[in-house]
């Protein structure tokens, strides 16, 4: 085989194998955005639920 037919070859397997596992990684954004999207949700939850009491708390110190 000559060095260029070589080449070839090695640069159509290494763009497949690109394309394979461009592929298997279809999801990972649509998860991530997921995912991240409900921590979001969740940590402004916790930070409502702990305003919320700080609020409580305070309102209830008697200065007089």
């Amino acid at each position: 085989m000559f060095p260029l037919d070589t080449l070839t070859l090695r640069a159509r397997a290494h763009l497949a194998e690109l394309r394979r596992h461009l592929r298997e990684d279809d999801g990972y954004t649509t998860e991530t955005v997921v995912v991240t999207a409900l921590l979001a949700i969740l940590a402004l939850t916790v930070v409502g639920i702990i305003i919320a009491k700080v609020t409580a708390k305070a309102n209830g110190i008697d200065l007089g």
